[in-house]
């Protein structure tokens, strides 16, 4: 067999047996084949036939047998080249990188499912057909098509988590027999390269099924686009607008929603058995800005975790629709709803309260915005560039560092490049949690949990230009962490919460006024939450200092005289 990889030519020689005919006609050929990559097999059949002396009977069979044959060698030439060029990469692993890149280029620019997906414009006749369509007669059937893709991307979620915990559990069984059998063939270096294994495979069945939920969220988002456009052009027939928007249920949707239930039934009495500890307390009050010109606000003091506004509290199919009508009817208004998230400085989704948000934000599939993991990619070049801003600023103004070893300082000029600073905020946009549409990430270091804080704090300054932005984007609700933490902790005695409360009500209270003269006295809604590990106790001291920083508007009792 002559092999030719870089010509227009295959060239196959290959001896093979055909038999055809009525009579059992056999023939054995050997023939040199050369087909060209974008030809057929017609004509070289034909010369067969001719330079053989074959019968016209025998020419199907021929057909077929060559058929076949073409296809067998040339499986088994690009097997050879798969396999020569995996024994090249073992040899130079240099070019690991190089070749990782050309078949991700081949694979998007040839398969449609791995191809990225056009996005429609989401500024512009995407958002006016969205807010048309949910403040019209089809916002029932909006909101159903979006339940009926989240069933998919819910039964998605699902797999993942059983197949990640029966991976955990034959692993666990695995390590444990392995550990038994210490000092009677296995050793601890037989222990640690078995941990490491584990370890690998779990990352890669997990990556495997992001990328698949991944793939069928950019599906989706196609989809609901496509569909929405379409029924926004049909929406003066409302009848074809409305079969634009409905889709039939899946065959599995009964499985989907068992399964889901089943899911949803454990985090369920999770909670539960968090509130019967910690309940749900709330205090509202109703305040007065200003000396000459006041202005009404709300106020809220909550206790609750900081993750409860962007996941429903309850599964039921009503109470959840109810839910996402309120912030499908709040996305593209004036009226939006921002929640404060403290995170530390490094810009990622993979620890703490960031990990916990991004798989609440891939609970669901964003329709509108970008996901929380582009948004991320995104604000770390901004990162870069604010950085270098900032150190060319500084050093303009003669603030200059000086360390003993050079090279230690430019490490930390690399680090700090790369990272936010304390009182930094970066924000993101979502359009597929409950309550918020807005989340401000305040960056924040170890000093908040001291008792040593004041007003001139990095972190309260992020407060406050996170109440100016606010003020300027049609924010009128803001929920923030009245202790900035997200978390109780031993060093948190009553006096430190009291004192810490103080400090932020007045902050609070004066960005308000600060910020009144910048939208022209707006009543908007602030609402303070604490942690679920707060006692009862401290909850009602912290409500009896509310209306005692604040102005509350006093209540008017009115009464039947008798006279």
């Amino acid at each position: 067999m002559r092999e030719d990889y870089g010509g227009e030519m295959q060239v196959l020689e290959r001896r093979f047996i055909f038999q055809a005919g009525p009579a059992g006609l056999q023939e054995q050929i050997s023939h040199s084949i050369k087909i060209p990559m974008n030809g057929s097999l017609d004509h070289l059949c034909a010369r067969i036939m001719e330079q053989h002396c074959l019968p016209c009977y025998v020419e199907d069979d021929l057909h077929r047998e060559l058929s076949h044959f073409v296809r067998s060698e040339t499986l088994k030439l690009q097997d050879k080249a798969g396999e020569m060029a995996l024994a090249r990469l073992a040899r130079d692993e240099t070019g690991f990188e190089d070749l990782l890149a050309s078949w991700d280029a081949a694979y998007s620019t040839t398969w449609l499912c791995f191809a990225p997906q056009l996005e429609a414009d989401v500024d512009g006749d995407f958002s006016e057909a969205y807010r048309t369509l949910i403040h019209s007669e089809l916002s029932h059937p909006l909101l159903n098509l979006e339940h009926q893709l989240g069933l998919a991307v819910e039964q998605r979620m699902t797999g993942r988590a059983t197949a990640l915990r029966a991976l955990q559990e034959r692993q666990s069984a695995e390590m444990d027999r392995t550990i038994q059998s210490v000092g009677q063939g296995c050793t601890d270096e037989d222990v640690n390269i078995l941990a490491v294994q584990h370890f690998e495979r779990e990352q890669a069945l997990e990556a495997k099924w992001l990328s698949e939920i991944g793939r069928l969220m950019e599906q989706q988002k196609q989809e609901f686009q496509e569909r929405l456009l379409q029924a926004y052009g049909d929406l003066k027939n409302l009848d074809i607008a409305r079969n634009r928007l409905g889709c039939c249920l899946s065959h599995n949707e009964a499985e989907v929603r068992n399964s889901s239930h089943s899911r949803d039934s454990g985090v369920q009495e999770n909670k539960l058995e968090e509130e019967e500890e910690f309940p749900r307390l709330e205090e509202s009050f109703t305040i007065h800005l200003g000396a000459q010109q006041k202005t009404m606000h709300n106020l809220r003091l909550l206790r609750g975790a900081a993750l409860d506004l962007c996941q429903p509290r309850h599964r039921r199919p009503g109470g959840l629709r109810a839910q996402r009508l309120q912030t499908a009817l709040s996305v593209y208004s004036s009226s939006l709803a921002a929640l404060v998230l403290l995170v530390d400085e490094c810009i990622d989704h993979d620890s703490g309260i960031k990990r916990e948000f991004a798989e609440v934000c891939q609970q669901s599939t964003e329709f509108h915005f970008s996901t929380v993991k582009q948004q991320l990619e995104t604000l770390q070049n901004v990162v870069l560039v604010a950085n270098s801003c900032r150190q060319s600023h500084e050093r303009e103004k003669g603030d200059k560092r000086h360390t003993a070893d050079l090279n230690e300082q430019k490490k930390g000029v690399e680090k700090n490049l790369q990272n936010m600073s304390p009182g930094d905020v970066y924000v993101t946009w979502h359009s597929n949690l409950v309550e918020v549409q807005v989340i401000f990430h305040l960056c924040v270091d170890d000093e908040v949990r001291s008792g040593r804080m004041t007003a001139r704090h990095p972190s309260i300054t992020g407060l406050r230009n996170i109440i100016k932005v606010c003020c300027t984007c049609d924010i009128t609700t803001l929920t923030l962490p009245l202790l900035l933490v997200h978390e109780m902790s031993e060093e948190m005695s009553e006096s430190w919460c009291l004192k810490r409360a103080e400090l932020v009500f007045k902050c609070v209270k004066g960005f308000m006024m600060e910020m009144a003269s910048w939208d022209g006295g707006v009543s908007r809604t602030v609402q303070f939450f604490v942690p679920p590990g707060l006692s009862d106790d401290m909850f009602y001291q912290l409500s009896a200092m509310l209306p005692q920083i604040f102005r509350v508007a006093s209540t008017l009792t009115l009464t039947t005289s008798h006279g």
